[in-house]
């Protein structure tokens, strides 16, 4: 069934609704007149559009006060000329039935009506804005007027997320304002009491400053959020104001928080049963790879249920490719799965940052029994150009990860010999444990030059080695080494 069509044969409320009156009192005869017209003219509607339209004003007209069966009759015609794209005779009508809110129907039935136009009039993409605004406007209005704050507000938060939807951040910054105004004490500060919709309102907030790239605004939105204390807000919400705080960190390559925030999200949609769940998840995942976890993040209770998700699987396996450094691997996954990775744009954007995580830590790997290796066989190893391995090289040496130097006249790698590690140690360790061996050689030769000649006095040291040791020291078998030949000092 269409939107239209279900638009038009929705009326289980109206149903609803008759049932408690039939059942509170027996109506008149003049009430029972006006409820077959209201019956005969709703079954015309399908045929005969114009002839309905014509016998419900005929039912709004012989009721002498304002009654339910006029505001019926007043919805349907709504209905039909929207059906019609008949926009300003649907305005008109739907305006002359807000005038029933005050006292002809109840609240409850009311709200549920008015909600039902305004989604039809939101979701339709044939209406132009202008008629959306006045539609609100005479809601708003009317509202006002019934002194009806509650769903005064409920409706200018609708009004937001259709402006959010269509991007109109003019408008949309607009209706926030207002909003704002309404959670604003008179000393200017956040109004805590009405802290759900405060965070509604923050939610609506960090969309918009993230879609604009706005992250100055947002992260002073989002601390803004986490300063609510008072609030019991639908998971959903809280969902959404996570998710972006999970992108704003990530614009920041603050990858850890991004991954707090991510599974939050998630934790949040699931309980909200939103299919949003499925794209944070991956978010997740991507946040894992970029900080270089080695903890799987399907792991844990919340998360495994999802692991074998048709969605998520090529995630799933893009995970282990990361964790096992097989960078064609991963290069393969993301050929094949373009559908369910490639086309995120917000996941799109951080892969090139996962592949040279990647690539370097597969570069690390492959260097490290060499100490001269040429580009164009890093290149072929890697499958990317050599102007793309120089660049990841140069990225290596400059932050000390490698000690080497690049070629670039024979386009080679030329590692330092410290680098193939002898035990760990750094090249200072090294060099002073090499002082000491030559200085124990030299004391060694010395010594078997006295036993040799079989002198009695004191061993006769070269003069390097009379420096080093005091006289006592000469005289001892096996001197006391002296602070400075330490080889760890």
């Amino acid at each position: 069934m269409s939107d239209d069509d279900e638009f038009l044969m929705d009326d289980a409320a109206d149903e609803d609704y008759d049932f408690d009156y039939e059942e509170d009192e027996e109506e008149d005869e003049a009430d029972a007149d006006i409820e077959n017209m209201y019956y005969n003219a709703k079954a015309k509607k399908a045929e005969d559009a114009d002839a309905a339209i014509k016998d419900l004003r005929a039912v709004v007209d012989k009721e002498t006060q304002k009654g339910d069966w006029g505001f019926k009759a007043l919805k349907q015609m709504t209905k039909i000329n929207f059906h019609r794209n008949l926009h300003d005779k649907a305005l008109e009508t739907y305006t002359e039935l807000l005038a029933y809110t005050k006292s002809a129907v109840t609240r409850n039935y009311s709200e549920k009506s008015i909600n039902n136009i305004l989604d039809y009039v939101s979701n339709a993409s044939n209406v132009p804005l202008e008629t959306m605004e006045k539609f609100y406007a005479v809601t708003n209005s009317a509202l006002e007027e019934a002194k009806n704050e509650r769903l005064s507000t409920k409706t200018d938060l609708k009004l937001a997320r259709l402006w959010l939807a269509r991007g109109e951040w003019g408008r949309l910054g607009k209706t926030l304002k207002e909003l704002r105004a309404y959670c604003t004490t008179s000393d200017g500060t956040d109004d805590q009491s009405k802290g759900t919709i405060l965070l509604e309102i923050f939610a609506l907030e960090i969309q918009m400053y993230s879609e604009m790239g706005n992250f100055k605004r947002l992260k002073a939105t989002y601390d803004a959020t986490l300063q609510v204390k008072s609030a019991i807000p639908h998971p959903r919400i809280m969902g959404v104001i996570r998710e972006c705080g999970g992108k704003m960190h990530m614009a920041e390559k603050n990858w850890t928080a991004a991954q707090v925030d991510f599974f939050q999200a998630f934790l949040m949609y699931d309980e909200a049963g939103s299919p949003q769940r499925i794209s944070v998840l991956k978010y997740l995942v991507l946040s894992h790879m970029l900080m270089g976890s080695e903890i799987d993040p399907f792991d844990s209770q919340e998360t495994k249920p999802y692991k074998n998700d048709p969605q998520i699987v090529a995630m799933t396996n893009l995970v282990g490719a990361y964790q096992r450094r097989e960078v064609h691997e991963a290069e393969r996954i993301l050929r094949e799965n373009k559908a369910t990775i490639m086309e995120d744009s917000f996941i799109r954007a951080y892969i090139d940052d996962v592949l040279k995580g990647l690539r370097t830590q597969y570069l690390i790997d492959l260097i490290k029994p060499y100490t001269r290796m040429e580009l164009s066989f890093l290149s072929r190893q890697l499958n990317i150009s050599t102007e793309m391995v120089e660049e990841l090289l140069m990225s290596l040496i400059l932050d000390g990860t490698i000690n080497g130097r690049i070629d670039g006249l024979n386009q080679r790698l030329e590692l330092k010999k410290e680098d193939s590690g002898i035990d760990g140690l750094s090249k200072k360790r090294y060099e002073a444990l090499d002082k000491w061996c030559r200085e124990v050689n030299a004391l060694g030769v010395a010594i078997e030059d006295k036993h040799t000649r079989g002198s009695g006095g004191g061993v006769k040291l070269r003069p390097s080695l009379e420096k080093a040791y005091p006289v006592e020291a000469q005289i001892q078998v096996t001197p006391a080494w002296p602070a400075n030949l330490d080889p760890l000092s």
